[in-house]
């Protein structure tokens, strides 16, 4: 039986608490992308965990669920997306208890993949049971808005919970402990008030090409990482490179000759969806890439503690909350396409605003960071409604597969990006004066350079300390250009494309 719009509606005085339901498990989904950038310092601290090690601790989460979202997305139209849902739900608890008490770094990475692993049976569930529950057009675009708001501001606000848990009385393992008290609250309500939906079970599940995706994407990243290490192996980048590329390819011709693709290339045709996506895969580099080196600048450079570099960050995740219903409730007066242009084209002034003030004073750089959430909780909406209103009601957990791995690619491109540049550029910068005896380890991050310090007597530590910090703050700047650059291109990229389709909608009036 398929999941379309002529199945019976849930009863209308639930649909709302669903709604709730979703948007619990959703930011449970992406508070997981971030919530470690806060505790990274203590945690890489704690585990002595090397700066590849940091970065896999921080990158595993997206790529794992990009990687699944494909398979995670059909397997949901054929089992029914309540099913998934809730055995999702259920991992995600397990994998979170895992996580918190893992005492070494290996381990740490194997739980945040395994979390990764409930989180994409979950994510196309919580976006196919809105488009479904919510009949009516107006209140599904104000869902939807919903939706766009707990997921661009649940990303922001990741940093601001780790710092708010990382206070004298807890430790690092409390960011993942925190989610199973939710996990078992929200087990039952979901189990009893989601509406139960059968599922298509004509529709085949591809295990493989979900298997041939998240290879590619692993091992580009890795790629990514290996060319942004101090002295990295040719032999490596270029072994990774090919293995991504190949399994990428592997994915797309599989695709295209399956008679039930887990993405359908042809929905790519249609501007207005490929433009959500791009717009998509944008917004999640500009927010997970700056909040990554802005929170790590916050502690290491300023000296702030977790708690106090969380409200520091704080109007980022206050903005987006604000924007996205607000932005949902527009959508019947805007297009999405002119919104997604002109929202990316604001998250690009923000940027720039904090560009010129993140070394200045406090009102400015508050100002700054509020214009960015604003944009980019505004971008989230409309990429979403671009996404999920463009491509068939029968496709909708293929559509929401495609939309959120939009997000986490662009969350796993933004720090393997975004990191790499700021280890090259932080590297290449760093100077240390003939006769500083300090382990070469320093030149990899400011992280391993602060370690090092602490060997080293008061002088020379202090040496060491400022260089590396004024390192550190030309790499957050080179970042902060590439983002400010990316935002501008899309942005004027999409108005173009949004140009050309109402040119040919009068050409062909005529």
């Amino acid at each position: 039986m398929h999941q379309d719009s002529a199945l019976p509606t849930p009863a209308t005085g639930n649909r709302w608490l669903v709604l709730v339901i979703v948007s619990v498990a959703l930011f449970l989904i992406v508070i997981d992308m971030t919530v470690l950038y806060t505790a990274l310092p203590r945690l890489t601290h704690d585990l002595a965990a090397s700066a590849a090690e940091k970065l896999w601790i921080v990158n595993t989460y997206p790529l794992v669920v990009a990687g699944l979202l494909p398979g995670a997305g059909t397997l949901g139209d054929r089992l029914g997306h309540k099913r998934l849902f809730l055995a999702g739900l259920m991992v995600f608890g397990v994998a979170s208890a895992c996580a918190a008490y893992s005492p070494g770094a290996a381990l740490l990475i194997a739980s945040r993949a395994l979390l990764a692993v409930g989180a994409a049976m979950m994510m196309p569930a919580t976006l196919s049971i809105i488009r479904h529950t919510f009949q009516d057009d107006d209140e599904r675009a104000f869902a939807i808005g919903v939706w766009a708001a707990v997921a661009s501001g649940g990303a922001a606000l990741g940093p601001v919970v780790g710092g708010l848990l990382l206070l004298e009385h807890f430790w690092w393992g409390s960011v993942f402990l925190i989610n199973v008290p939710i996990v078992l609250l929200a087990l039952p309500l979901a189990w009893r008030l989601i509406p139960a939906r059968e599922g298509d079970s004509t529709r085949r599940w591809d295990l493989l090409g979900s298997l041939q995706i998240m290879v590619g994407l692993v091992s580009l990243a890795y790629a990514i990482k290996a060319l942004g290490h101090r002295s990295p192996s040719l032999a490596a980048v270029t072994i990774a490179t090919l293995l991504g590329c190949g399994f990428v390819l592997l994915f797309v011709r599989r695709q295209r000759r399956s008679a039930a693709p887990l993405i359908d290339f042809a929905l790519f045709r249609n501007r207005r969806f490929s433009s959500g996506v791009a717009a998509a895969i944008t917004a999640s580099v500009a927010l997970i890439g700056i909040e990554l080196v802005f929170t790590q600048r916050l502690q290491l450079v300023l000296g702030l503690s977790p708690l106090q570099a969380a409200y520091l960050i704080l109007p980022i995740p206050l903005a987006a909350f604000i924007a996205g219903p607000l932005a949902g409730l527009a959508l019947k007066w805007l297009d999405p396409g002119r919104m997604m242009a002109t929202a990316l084209a604001v998250s690009a002034l923000g940027t720039l605003g904090l560009m010129l003030t993140y070394a200045g004073s406090l009102g400015p750089l508050l100002a700054s960071l509020t214009v960015l959430g604003l944009g980019l909780g505004t971008v989230i909406t409309g990429a979403s409604s671009a996404i999920m209103l463009n491509a068939p009601a029968e496709r909708a957990g293929m559509a929401a597969a495609v939309e959120e791995v939009s997000y986490e690619l662009g969350g796993a491109i933004g720090v393997a990006l975004l990191g790499s540049v700021l280890s090259m550029v932080y590297s290449a910068s760093l100077s240390l004066p003939i006769g500083l005896a300090v382990a070469e380890t320093a030149r990899d991050s400011l992280d391993e350079a602060l370690i090092a310090a602490e060997a080293l007597t008061p002088g020379a530590a202090a040496q060491l300390v400022t260089l590396a910090r004024g390192a550190f703050d030309e790499a957050f700047v080179m970042v902060l250009t590439v983002v400010l650059v990316l935002l501008g291109l899309v942005s004027a990229a999409i108005a173009a494309a949004v140009s050309r389709a109402k040119l040919a909608a009068r050409a062909g009036a005529h």
